[in-house]
């Protein structure tokens, strides 16, 4: 939903954008609007400046935009092209030195290790760490939470799931095991409503599943990690596991609170402040599981959680695991 307002609110501007441009060329040809040139310049400003910022890509135009156009007015006609050669260098230099930008190098210079979205200023200190917020209590621990029953997916010839059906109880902590394109992947996909099943039915706590979108599955109490990490790179733990808290509540203070919890939990106090670009595999992979406990869910998928660790980090992740089911989350 968010990426849709997005992408509305940006083709907005860009088409606002658009009709001065066309006012001040006074006639406009496709070459000087569709160009390569015009296209990749916003791209450009954006990189150079520092993607994911208010200020990054205006930083992007006011540096680029003003040295292409005084060396274009003087060594245009000796050097046809000079502004393309000139984008072109801002691009491999920025690749080179600065691959996030030159406000988040600039930034991460003044700030080593706590560089931050701007209006980002919250720390776990400022927010209770009780656990007890993320506890799911069961009536009865034999009663099924999740029943899959003959569900199938097939893309084209490659039959992925077939007639699988399963059980999953209350409390019941339960693995999936297969090799290398089983289908593992594809299962959690189809329970979490990325992908509509062939045939089939899932019921979650009695409630049907099937054609439910994701986020309406996660609000019903279902979380999920992924078998590649993905954070949001320049936000801090504690904001990259808020955005988990929000599917409950609207209040800053309040998903503050469940996320401290979930970051005490996974024992990424230390870590809360830094950016989820520098964090290593296992602190990536704990945070993922903070984010998915902060949307407090009654059932859990985990993918993969151990790839990639070494064995010390396994058994601390699985003491974590352990703490999860302890708190009743199946």
């Amino acid at each position: 939903y968010w990426k849709l307002v997005a992408i509305t609110i940006s083709a907005a501007l860009a088409g606002a954008a658009g009709g001065f441009y066309a006012v001040v060329l006074l006639v406009v040809t496709p070459l000087a609007v569709f160009g390569m040139l015009v296209s990749a310049q916003a791209l450009i400003f954006a990189m150079f400046g520092g993607v994911g910022t208010l200020w990054g890509p205006v930083l992007g135009a006011i540096i680029l935009v003003p040295l292409s156009e005084i060396l274009y007015a003087r060594y245009a006609a000796d050097f046809p092209g000079i502004q393309g050669v000139i984008y072109g260098v801002a691009i491999i230099a920025v690749i080179l030195f600065a691959p996030e930008g030159i406000l988040w190098k600039v930034r991460s210079l003044l700030r080593p290790g706590q560089f931050r979205m701007l209006g980002s200023s919250a720390s776990v200190a400022d927010f209770s760490a009780d656990e007890s917020l993320l506890a799911v209590t069961h009536d009865d621990k034999n009663q099924t939470i999740l029943e899959v029953s003959d569900l199938s997916k097939a893309y084209g010839g490659l039959q992925a799931t077939d007639a699988l059906s399963f059980k999953v109880r209350q409390g019941e902590l339960l693995g999936i095991i297969g090799p290398n394109g089983a289908g593992k992947t594809t299962l959690f996909n189809l329970l979490n409503g990325f992908v509509k099943p062939d045939k089939g039915s899932i019921n979650f706590q009695n409630k049907a599943l099937v054609n439910k979108r994701p986020n309406r599955i996660c609000a019903m109490g279902i979380a999920r990690t992924f078998q590649v990490a993905k954070p949001f790179t320049h936000l801090s733990v504690l904001d990259n596991v808020i955005v988990g808290a929000y599917v409950h509540t609207s209040s800053r203070q309040a998903a503050g609170q469940i996320a401290s919890a979930a970051i005490a939990l996974v024992g990424l106090e230390q870590q809360c402040d830094l950016p989820g670009a520098n964090l290593t595999n296992k602190e990536l992979r704990l945070m993922e599981l903070a984010r998915a406990l902060a949307s407090k869910p009654s059932l859990i998928l985990v993918d993969e959680i151990l790839a990639g660790l070494d064995p010390e980090a396994m058994q601390e992740m699985l003491k974590v695991l352990q703490k999860v089911r302890a708190l009743g989350i199946t």
